[in-house]
This record gives C-alpha cells, sequence and structure tokens, in this order.
C-alpha cells in the first residue's frame, strides 16, 4: 500500500479515472473543472513571492553584478535560438504531413471574434512588450502574478542588497527563511494534485468527447511526433552536449510531468520545477532568473504549436505559401509568441495576431482548431517545462554554477526514502 502513497502514481490512476468519468459521465465531468482551478490558483499564489525571494537571495549571495547580466544575456540568446529552431521545425514537418490536407473548413462553426477582438486589443509589438517588462507598481505586479516585471524588480532589489555587503544579511536570512516557508505551503498544496488532475481530466473529455479527436486526429498526431522529436532530437543534442542525458533528466522531473499533464498548465510546476532543478545541482541565482523568463521567452511546445496551426489553417483552405512567405510567418511568430507572453489564452490571441499579418489566410480557420487545443494544451505545457529545465542545467553549467555533488547527495537521499517505503 506505500506504492499508492507515491505522487507519481496518484497523478496517473487520477487521470484515468478522470478519463473514464469524463466518457461515460460527460455532463458530470464537466462540472469538475472547478477542482483543476482551485488547485492551478493555490499555486500561483505562491509563486510570485517564490520568484522574489529566489532571485533576490541568489543576487544578494552572489554580489557580482556583470555576473547576473552574462546569465541573463546567455538565457536570453540561447532562448531565442531555440524557440527559433522550435518554430522552424514545427513549418518542416507541417510541409511535409500537410495535416491541414482533406479538411472541410466548412465544418468550424465556433465563434473566434473573442480571439481577435483580444489580439486587435492587446499590442504584440516588441518595444511595447519590453516596455510592460517595467511594472508601474510592484505590488500590482505581485497581485497580478506577473512573472517578468516582478523578476524586473527582483534583479534591481538583490543588486541593491548586494551593494550593501554585510549591512544586507539579516534581510538576506529573513528572505532565506521566508522562501522555505512559501515551499513548505507548496508541499502541502501538492498532496491534493490527483484531485485537481482528475478534475480537469474528466472535464476535457467530458467537455469535447475523445470523439472530436477524430477529426484532427492528422494535426494531434502531427504536434505530438513533432514535440516528440524535438525533446529527443535537439534538446537531446544540447543535453548532450553539456554531459547529461535527456531521458534521465525527464524521469528526474517525472512529478512535474504529470502535474503538467493532468492539469494542462505548466504554471502549475513552476514551484517544484525549480526546487528540483536546485537539487539536481542549479544555483539558486541561475534557476531563479532563467526559469521565471522562460516561462515568458522560452516556449518551444507554444512555438511548435503556433507554427504548425498557422500552416494547418492554410492547408485547409487550400492557401498555397511560398517559401518566403512561410520565413516571414517564422519572423513574425518570433515577436508576436513573445507579446502576448502572459496574456490569459494567448495561444489564440497570438494566432489571431499572426494571421492578421497574413490577409490570405483566413482568421476564421481558428475556429477549427478550438474542439481540440484542449487535447494539445498538455503537450505543449509539457514541451515548455521540458525546455526551460533543460536551459537552466545548461546555462548553469555553461556558468560554471552546477554543482554535480548536490545533485549527487539529492539522488542518494531519494534513494535511501524509496528503499526505506519500500522495506516499510
Amino acid at each position: 500500500m506505500k506504492f499508492a502513497k507515491n505522487l507519481t502514481v496518484q497523478v496517473i490512476i487520477a487521470i484515468i479515472a478522470g478519463i473514464l468519468v469524463g466518457h461515460f459521465y460527460p455532463e458530470f465531468g464537466t462540472k469538475l473543472k472547478v477542482l483543476a482551478d482551485v488547485f492551478v490558483k493555490m499555486i500561483k499564489m505562491v509563486i510570485a513571492p517564490i520568484v522574489f525571494f529566489t532571485v533576490v537571495n541568489g543576487i544578494a549571495k552572489m554580489g557580482d553584478m556583470k555576473k547576473v547580466g552574462r546569465i541573463g544575456g546567455k538565457a536570453i540568446l540561447y532562448f531565442e535560438i531555440v524557440t527559433t529552431a522550435a518554430l522552424a521545425i514545427g513549418i518542416f514537418v507541417a510541409n511535409f504531413v500537410q495535416p491541414g490536407k482533406g479538411i472541410d473548413p466548412s465544418s468550424a462553426h465556433a465563434d473566434v471574434s473573442k480571439y481577435t477582438e483580444a489580439a486587435a486589443d492587446s499590442s504584440h509589438s516588441f518595444i511595447n512588450f519590453l516596455v510592460g517588462i517595467v511594472p508601474d507598481n510592484v505590488i500590482a505586479a505581485m497581485a497580478g502574478g506577473d512573472l517578468l516585471p516582478i523578476l524586473f524588480f527582483a534583479i534591481l532589489f538583490g543588486l541593491s542588497m548586494a551593494a550593501m555587503g554585510q549591512s544586507s544579511k539579516t534581510v538576506i536570512d529573513l528572505f532565506d527563511k521566508l522562501t522555505h516557508a512559501f515551499f513548505g505551503i507548496v508541499n502541502m498544496v501538492m498532496r491534493v494534485a490527483p484531485i485537481a488532475a482528475f478534475g480537469a481530466m474528466a472535464y476535457t473529455i467530458g467537455q469535447f468527447g475523445i470523439g472530436s479527436l477524430s477529426n484532427l486526429g492528422k494535426l494531434m498526431g502531427s504536434v505530438y511526433l513533432t514535440m516528440l522529436l524535438f525533446i529527443l532530437l535537439v534538446l537531446g543534442a544540447i543535453c548532450r552536449f553539456y554531459g547529461f542525458r535527456i531521458i534521465r533528466f525527464i524521469r528526474y522531473i517525472k512529478d512535474e510531468i504529470l502535474l503538467v499533464l493532468g492539469t494542462s498548465s505548466s504554471e502549475s510546476a513552476l514551484p517544484k520545477l525549480m526546487e528540483k532543478l536546485e537539487n539536481y545541482g542549479c544555483s539558486k541565482p541561475v534557476v531563479g532568473l532563467v526559469v521565471p523568463t522562460g516561462y515568458s521567452f522560452n516556449l518551444d511546445g507554444t512555438s511548435i504549436y503556433l507554427s504548425m496551426a498557422t500552416l494547418f489553417i492554410a492547408q485547409a483552405y487550400g492557401v498555397e505559401l511560398t517559401i518566403v512567405q512561410q520565413l516571414t510567418i517564422l519572423a513574425v511568430l518570433m515577436l508576436t509568441s513573445k507579446g502576448a507572453a502572459g496574456v490569459t489564452g494567448s495561444g489564440f490571441i497570438t494566432l489571431a495576431a499572426t494571421l492578421a499579418a497574413f490577409p490570405m489566410i483566413p482568421v476564421e480557420g481558428i475556429a477549427l482548431l478550438i474542439g481540440v487545443d484542449r487535447f494539445m494544451s498538455e503537450a505543449r505545457a509539457i514541451t515548455n517545462l521540458i525546455g526551460n529545465g533543460v536551459a537552466t542545467v545548461v546555462i548553469a553549467k555553461m556558468e560554471g554554477e552546477f554543482d554535480p555533488e548536490r545533485r549527487e547527495d539529492h539522488e542518494t537521499v531519494l534513494s535511501h526514502e524509496g528503499t526505506r517505503e519500500v522495506t516499510a
């Protein structure tokens, strides 16, 4: 029975149970969405303080302003290179598989006006995005959970404390204790993660039905296959170059991956991912800087999905795009995907904003995707999660901020705990 107390096992059982309930009792299943919503809100309530305290403490203890700037610069450069590769892979596979061929566009009846209006109202220019990083009010940014403004203020706060030297030690010690307290809250909240996974999966299957997968199965299969290839080949090659294995790393963060699979929210795993990466060997400053930034800049799964969805709609409406047009789409997506970061429902809003720049592709084609988008959101979120985890380890190794002994000590603790569970 000890085996059943393992969080991984509990989440897997909950996901299976949710699928069954959603399939056989769809009306009841759709009402269970509240379970996942409450859980995600409980996680979100601690993300802002965890990011703030982690970043401030890490920078204050590091004390080297040039090093902070170097870490941030390398992270942004890495994000741009890898997300561009993700966009390019999505376009290549969409051209090869042609998932939109044979789809009847007249079957799209959903209302997409809310996405087009949101895209028109929100600014997707890169300059406005950069301006938005600076908070008008740091308290409001904290309350709204806007990661990049919080990160910006935390960096300035940390640099200020580092400049104070020994006189800031009391505040650093306090922040360190507060960080541990908030992670304690996360550990308590994680106990109800299986209930959230059950509710989210029951809602998804109950609302959209397994049958909705058949019509657009080719697109779904293409998206899942592309993301798998990206993780194993692109991220796998990066991992191998920097001296670790992608499969072992995925196995290490399997609990967080299953949590994202169950809730369809990569944010639900952010606090535990940061804790896991520190235990893996990455220094606190690198984790604090790279992970929150990556949640806005390093969206590998979202990039793949957006590029494939754009070409899917074009293919469904019989629009032939030249190589130049496809390269232009790639360039536009590089900007719009960053400009919509932090916007609720940003996937469709970004897609609507991108299609607005290409009048030859009907924006109403987004309606074709609404029925199956929920089934692909898990793949996007999981790919984003793994991509940000890999990026953090890579930046830590590049900066000499990776301590393998810390990882070995943690793995020893885990193995000892596992032995105690089995013998018990």
